[in-house]
């Protein structure tokens, strides 16, 4: 079997010194413990006592002992002559005169250290890779690579390069077919003809250019009743195909994933000229797959037709008709109140208290007559009717919106597989019983859930004088019922089973067997204790000791200072900060800054990326959706071309050569369909972010322990489920947020696309939950982003300290815990207290919560979403709070600490930062004028990860030539302190080129340009 993965390089460097160890390597593998030492000791002769520790950390080391020991490069010689105190590390040279000393030696390092021969531990090795190429999705490279590591830390010499990868590529292949078989099998167990249904969605209708499987593939991308009917026939039919049927136990979840996402990106034409077995098996997964997702499409379409389309479109109709009744309201009030203003002089000047009816009258038509008069009341009954609540008219306008939601009703709760919390349930069985009801002619005042009626509701459902008596409008219940679940749905009081955007979270949180294995681990990392009372009385003392600093220091201030303590309009103390003044920056901050932008070579973005690839291999972690190998000449040019084309919005046509086999249009389709996705991108990223860190100019920076979150808005002109409306940021159109996080060495360190402008704090943990490398920042800071104190609790528990810029300090609450202590002058301030008692009583579940978070096996979004109902914790949701108002608390402390600003400026500097490097986002991403035209979530978090991605490889650039141009200036004796390096940035554009460059070539005509025909291919589209 050929080894087709490793390249000749690789091979040649399979068991040999590529390179010299790193400082970190040879602390590692080549430290002599006091066994060594004593196994060491039993030779005679410097240069006997040398060779042998060599070849002991070598065979550590590499796995293998060497045919030459003396091949190693010289610091590692230098590292073991240091530790056994060798005057001379070249006498080693003599170790290498007697070959039989060098066998002696490595045989009684494998008897005296247990190292065995690959053939004797065959058996485990077998094992081994099977399991791990049976559980695992990843390269056989990957698996090579971790085959290695097994055998190095297990002590078996490793064999040569040839055998080792012929047995991980058998492995790979035995259970690749494995798979297959059993998926196969499982289809036929569960209906003999699903394999005949699948491969029929192969074929291309008559009536049709694509196939079955393509048509199902394509999501919804309108807001409409008509959208959501289509959802939910796909859903059905998708569901109807029976593959949810099959028992798919046997395959690991990650193996069945990635051959669904094989499945989804390849042509019909390829899957249908795959084997019989592992096409079932490719269909199997890739059908599971658009089931599940089928369903989250049409509650998207659902949430998204409910809050724009019909309960905002109702907001405004009403609000616009409540205007234009306006003038007919204020005739009617004036009338009115003159009829008022005759009975109140009647009444001041009668002689007694005592009126006739008919003089009042009298007074009255005076003013108005009675038929005028009756018009008014009845305009003032009309248009400022008594109501129940704010949301009358509304909702009276939702109900006339009765056609748009009528043809979906029936299928809602027959195609979406809904589950309730204890909570939801009355919402789901009125949704189960509305087809029934809707059915009916009449409905009875009896067959409704009276418990969702409520408010304005009330009126409505019970309909006018045209019902029969005991019975109820059915169309407004169906809209009441409507509006109940989708308050449900965004709470997850209602949720849809196995979903994973509009499923339970509950249900994902850790417990049982699963908690208690990993808890003691998430604890110690994130420093927590089981006991409450101890853990609380810690927060506590650390709270009392921030008041009283800030009240010692306050007590100081004159009164006129940037922080003072005020009273307010109602009395009571409040706080005053006033905005920083910007720092002088040093006239030798000016210079350098000046000098390295003119050192900067000038550079194609093109380039760049191939430059920073040659330097990190980054572009190696775009792998096949099929977990294989790449098999394409020139990948990474490809690859390259592809991050081009989407991180500077162009498409394709600006970097496709026709006559370029690795450039050509239909190899950069190929390359971006299979290998541009969230796994590939974060990975490649992950290699950016740690050679970022490596840089001594970013260690200036900091240390990749501080992040700031924000968002950059995209306007999204095409039709797609997942923008939203924003004037502000939109206009008239629609639009999404791509929120990034950056930390404080100028690295994005990971990023979501949120539909419209919705709360950002809502997805900002997520998002640093789960950064693409390293580990999780410990201070956050963000723009206000609709904060809550439940936020600033779950970001303490998750081991963060979250410290968002907030916009008025005196509108903000200060909390305390001790209400007897005393802060000195900021007592009032601190008025309001935090109640311990709410915390203790769910401080294991809250520690669950934070297992589960840190994890990944619960999406912070889905949490806080179900903590919560219309600003009202739950009382989980509560205690969350309260434990965040201490953290709220103690962040305001810092930013209002009246002598050292130092805190409020980092803060400020890292969301700089974050504004300076959307500013160069916006430059790289200029096709289209910015605007994103993806229809799909997926393919905006695809092309704005492409974006993130480039972004950091500029960084990265930046970053090495930057500090390549400090340290020239500094041999050329030019000083550069590093207090003016540290404020040099990284993100500067004028030497970078992201427009591509014009050929001024005139090709050699006979006469015109031949013409194209119209129905070739368009291999020149600009589409990508």
């Amino acid at each position: 079997m050929p080894v087709e993965f490793l390249t000749d390089e690789q091979v040649a460097r399979f068991g040999c010194f590529g390179e010299a160890p790193s400082q970190a390597e040879l602390e590692r593998f080549f430290f002599l413990d006091d066994a060594d030492r004593a196994l060491v000791g039993r030779h005679r002769g410097e240069h006997n006592r040398l060779g042998f520790a060599l070849q002991l950390a070598t065979v550590r080391y590499l796995g293998m002992f060497l045919a030459d020991p003396l091949e190693v490069p010289t610091a590692v010689v230098d590292f073991l002559a240091s530790q056994l105190e060798t005057t001379d590390p070249s006498r080693v040279k003599t170790y290498a005169q007697r070959q039989a000393t060098q066998w002696e030696h490595a045989a009684e390092i494998r008897r005296e250290c247990g190292y065995r021969d690959f053939g004797d531990a065959s058996a485990e090795v077998d094992e081994f890779v099977a399991a791990r190429a049976w559980t695992r999705v990843e390269t056989a490279k990957a698996l090579f690579d971790a085959t290695v590591a097994w055998l190095r830390s297990n002590r078996v010499l490793l064999p040569g390069a040839s055998v080792l990868a012929r047995l991980v590529a058998g492995h790979r292949d035995q259970t690749t077919e494995q798979m297959h078989a059993s998926l196969h099998q499982a289809a036929i167990a569960a209906d003999p003809e699903l394999p005949g249904r699948l491969t029929e969605l192969l074929a291309v209708p008559e009536d049709s250019r694509i196939s079955e499987l393509e048509r199902l593939r394509r999501g919804p991308t309108r807001v409409s009743g008509r959208s959501m009917t289509e959802a939910l026939h796909r859903a059905s039919e998708l569901a109807g195909l029976g593959t949810n049927a099959v028992d798919v136990a046997a395959v690991p979840v990650n193996r069945l994933e990635a051959l669904a996402r094989d499945g989804l990106s390849a042509k019909a034409q390829a899957i249908e000229r795959r084997e019989p077995r592992r096409r079932t098996a490719t269909l199997v997964a890739a059908v599971r797959s658009l089931s599940s997702t089928a369903v989250d499409d049409a509650l998207d379409v659902f949430a998204a037709l409910m809050a724009d389309k019909l309960i905002k479109a109702a907001e405004r109709t009403s609000r616009d008709a409540k205007l234009a009744s306006l003038p007919r309201l204020n005739r009617a009030s004036s009338t009115l109140a003159s009829v008022g203003r005759v009975l109140q002089n009647l009444s001041e000047s009668a002689e007694s208290d005592t009126l006739a009816f008919s003089q009042v009258w009298a007074a009255i038509e005076e003013v108005v007559d009675r038929r005028r008069l009756a018009a008014a009341v009845d305009t003032v009954d009309e248009l400022a009717p008594v109501q129940v609540d704010d949301d009358a008219a509304w909702r009276a306008e939702l109900v006339s919106r009765w056609a748009v939601v009528r043809p979906f009703l029936p299928l809602l709760a027959e195609v979406i597989p809904f589950g309730a919390s204890p909570a939801g349930q009355s919402v789901l069985d009125a949704v189960i019983e509305l087809p029934e009801l809707i059915g009916r002619k009449k409905v009875r005042a009896s067959e409704i859930r009276d418990d969702l009626v409520v408010g304005s509701w009330r009126k409505l459902v019970a309909g006018g004088p045209e019902l029969d008596p005991g019975c109820v409008d059915k169309h407004a219940y169906a809209l009441c019922v409507l509006e109940a679940l989708h308050k449900a749905l965004r709470h997850r009081e209602v949720y849809a089973r196995d979903s994973k955007r509009w499923g339970d979270p509950r249900a994902r949180l850790l417990e049982g067997e699963a908690w208690e294995r990993i808890r003691p681990q998430v604890l110690t990392g994130l420093k927590l204790t089981e006991d409450a009372q101890a853990h609380l009385d810690e927060q506590a003392t650390g709270l009392d000791a921030a008041w009283r600093h800030f009240g010692a220091r306050i007590d100081t201030d004159t009164g006129d200072g940037r922080v003072r303590v005020e009273t307010g309009r109602d009395g009571r103390a409040q706080i005053r900060v006033d905005a920083l003044e910007k720092l002088d920056e040093p006239p030798s901050l000016l210079a350098l800054r000046e000098r390295v932008e003119q050192m900067m070579p000038q550079v194609d973005l093109p380039e760049l990326l191939l430059e920073v690839h040659a330097r990190t291999g980054y572009l190696a972690e775009f792998t096949h959706a099929s977990g294989g190998e790449s098999r394409m000449d020139e990948a990474e040019l490809s690859l390259a071309a592809v991050l081009v084309a989407e991180a500077t919005n162009v498409g394709y046509k600006p970097v496709a050569r026709p006559r370029h086999r690795a450039l050509n249009r239909a190899r950069l389709s190929h390359v971006e369909q299979n290998y541009l996705r969230a796994e590939t991108l974060r990975a490649a990223n992950a290699r950016l972010i740690e050679a970022q860190a490596d840089l001594p100019l970013a260690q200036l920076w900091g240390g990749g322990m501080v992040a700031s979150v924000d968002g950059m808005r995209f306007v999204v002109p095409t039709q797609t489920v997942y923008a939203g409306h924003n004037p502000r940021y939109f206009g008239r159109k629609r639009g999404a947020t791509w929120l990034n996080a950056i930390n404080d060495q100028v690295a994005g360190i990971g990023a979501t696309v949120v539909p419209g402008t919705q709360r950002d704090s809502l997805y900002q943990l997520d998002v640093l939950l789960n950064p693409d490398h390293g580990r999780r920042p410990e201070l956050v800071t963000s723009d206000t982003a609709g904060y809550s104190d439940m936020v600033f609790g779950l970001y303490r528990i998750c081991g963060m300290a979250y410290a968002p810029r907030l916009a008025n300090l005196a509108d903000t609450r200060f909390w305390r815990i001790d209400p007897a202590a005393d802060y000195g002058a900021v007592n009032d301030l601190a008025r309001h207290r935090i109640q311990l008692g709410r915390i203790s009583p769910h401080w294991p579940e809250m520690l669950r919560i934070a297992g589960s978070l840190v994890t990944g096996t619960v999406r912070a979004y889905d949490l806080i979403r179900s903590l919560g109902r219309d600003g009202n914790p739950t009382p989980l949701g509560q205690a969350l709070a309260e434990y965040g108002r201490i953290a709220k608390t103690q962040h305001l402390l810092a930013v209002a600490d009246p002598d050292d600003d130092t805190y409020q400026r980092s803060l400020n500097a890292q969301l700089n930062t974050t504004e300076s490097r959307h500013r160069l986002a916006r430059k790289l991403c200029f096709g289209h004028r910015g605007e994103l035209r993806q229809s799909y979530q997926e393919g905006m978090e695809d092309q704005l990860g492409a974006l993130g991605l480039v972004l950091n490889a500029v960084v990265l650039w930046n970053t090495t030539y930057l500090g390549a141009a400090v340290e020239q200036l500094r041999a050329q004796g030019y000083p550069v302190s590093d207090a003016d390096a540290a404020r040099l940035s990284p993100l500067i554009d004028t030497h970078l080129n992201v427009h591509g460059a014009y050929t001024f070539f005139l090709p050699q005509l006979a006469g015109l340009r031949p013409l194209r025909d119209p129905q070739a291919g368009s291999d020149e589209d600009e589409s990508s």
